[in-house]
């Protein structure tokens, strides 16, 4: 638990950091700490060293952990952040706070009939291939303002914004391009009628070039929790 608490003291100050060098205050970034692969026991330490909001990317592994974390479910929230087969979407809809990875619309229409009416609309947020990537998932630019307008008037989900994981880039001008892109996604979005708040871009790696061009949310795992339990 000591290690985990020192590694959640130093990301938060690496946040700290990069919001301070782009003229944005802390609390404009949440911190979702990555988990996938971690025991139930990691995920409390982490929680009670502070930390709410987990990232998970295997739905049953996250099923699990949900169930064995019973206790702490009303205070932490859960986010989906690996993909999402349409076979899986029921377990997701009802267990989920947050769903990072749409990259259909069929996914995302499924997520909305599939949500309980007595829990808070699911939080989504569409994936891009920002990179063009072939072995990457996600929505091509060209195609998310047309996916973003269905999902936004769906039921019992809200659209919140745009999630990508950049191809990797050795220095931080490189790393920024990518980010700055889907920031520039969002305005366009916003900009034709949408109310996005959200982008999650950013991790261990590029965290302060995402912080730079105005992630809302980074994703980091190893940097908390150290090497993962298996592959």
């Amino acid at each position: 638990m000591t290690t985990v608490i020192g590694n959640l003291q130093q990301v938060h100050s690496r946040i700290a950091r990069a919001c301070t060098a782009a003229g944005r205050v802390v609390d404009s970034v949440t911190l979702l700490a990555v988990s996938k692969t971690q025991s139930p026991d990691a995920v409390r330490a982490a929680f009670a060293a502070g930390q709410r909001a987990f990232g998970e990317n295997y739905v049953q592994e996250a099923l699990d952990k949900i169930t064995t974390l019973a206790d702490l479910r009303r205070q932490i929230e859960w986010h989906l952040i690996g993909p999402l087969q349409s076979n899986k979407t029921r377990p997701v809809a009802e267990a989920f706070d947050w769903v990072h990875s749409i990259d259909r619309l069929k996914i995302a229409q499924r997520l909305s009939e599939q949500r309980p009416a007595g829990l808070a609309p699911l939080q989504l947020c569409l994936q891009v291939n920002i990179s063009g990537e072939a072995s990457k998932s996600g929505l091509a630019p060209a195609e998310v303002p047309a996916v973003a307008r269905a999902v936004a008037a769906l039921p019992r989900v809200r659209l919140r914004g745009l999630m990508a994981i950049p191809e990797p880039a050795g220095d931080e001008a490189a790393q920024r391009a990518p980010h700055r892109a889907l920031r520039d996604l969002l305005a366009t979005l916003n900009a034709q009628g949408l109310t996005l708040d959200t982008l999650s871009m950013g991790m261990s790696a590029d965290l302060e070039a995402a912080i730079a061009e105005g992630a809302t949310m980074v994703r980091v795992g190893t940097a908390i929790f150290g090497s993962r339990a298996r592959a």
